[in-house]
């Protein structure tokens, strides 16, 4: 694989709150693309805890995202550290890069280029929990979002949430009159008086403002497809969730969601974290591994296939 710009892709991983595996499943795909021959780069935002070093084994190094944002380092790949993995390096100090984003938009905008200008074939960025602005933005701003869920009602509920706020988060940005801005503002708020619940509902409403703009949402809910992984699945109900989320993405959002692969719920995971050690390295063979490295082939399979077609 070589690294040009045509080839560089850059996934964020991310939906709802912590707990959901996201930085596991970041760091273990991330090891499988590695061992594909392609050379890969992790970078942690996590803001409430970067610890993707944690689960790779290696020390949080001096250099950071701080040495870059304070202007102590000239490029992004100054900072960035080995991980003992060939083809993968980390970039740490992340919680710097959603703080600045928060802060400035140029800061943002800035870091953003930066990440895109990495020489890399893959880049993965863990965005943690949550699903602030800078959040939204980062995953928005990648060439395709990740959202990880767990078979609990809160984490299923967290994604929908994650979802609807992501899309309309895009539309915003598509749209031109501060009317429907506005009323798409309004619309986050799942209490608002207009009574707009849905995306559909939302055009709905919008087509009384603007055809213009409804058309632009149209075609930007026709661009944006995100992607799911269903992680812990203890039984055959457990991974027909996936597929009972996508279906209601679509039905209910006009969202079309891929639906990546689930991977089981495997006591391995737990020692492998304890130990330091990723799984797919630690225990290849486990079935929590085996679940990564199919997700992970078909990551890879998915952007060849883009590559072609463009």
């Amino acid at each position: 694989m070589t690294g040009d710009h045509h080839q560089r892709v850059i996934w964020a991983i991310g939906g709802g709150k912590g707990g959901s595996g996201k930085s596991f499943i970041t760091t273990n795909i991330g090891i499988c693309l590695s061992r594909l021959g392609a050379r890969v780069i992790l970078i942690d935002a996590d803001l409430g805890g970067a610890n993707l070093h944690t689960f790779l084994g290696v020390l949080p190094s001096a250099p950071s995202l701080s040495d870059f944002i304070k202007k102590r380092v000239s490029h992004l790949q100054d900072v960035l550290i080995p991980t003992g993995v060939p083809n993968l390096q980390l970039l740490t100090g992340a919680q710097d890069l959603l703080n600045a984003a928060d802060a400035k938009s140029v800061q943002k905008k800035k870091i953003l280029r930066s990440i895109k200008s990495l020489e890399s074939d893959y880049i993965l960025v863990d965005l943690g929990g949550g699903n602030t602005l800078s959040v939204l933005d980062f995953f928005l701003m990648s060439d395709g979002g990740i959202l990880v869920v767990t078979p609990e009602p809160t984490s299923i509920e967290n994604t929908y949430r994650f979802l609807k706020s992501a899309f309309y988060r895009r539309v915003r940005q598509a749209v031109s009159s501060s009317s429907v801005k506005g009323l798409i503002d309004e619309a986050l708020d799942g209490k608002n008086e207009a009574g707009i619940r849905t995306p559909f509902e939302l055009l709905r409403e919008v087509r009384r403002i603007s055809e213009d703009d409804a058309q632009k949402i149209v075609k930007e809910a026709d661009a944006f497809h995100p992607n799911l992984i269903l992680n812990q699945a203890r039984s055959k109900k457990d991974i027909e969730i996936g597929f009972s989320i996508r279906s209601a993405c679509q039905k209910y959002f006009g969202i079309h969601l891929h639906y990546l692969g689930y991977i089981v719920y495997d006591q391995d995971v737990g020692n492998s974290i304890r130990k330091r050690k990723p799984l797919v390295l630690e225990n290849y063979r486990s079935k929590a591994a085996q679940c990564v490295v199919e997700i992970a082939s078909r990551l890879a399979n998915s952007h060849r296939m883009h590559q072609r077609s463009n």
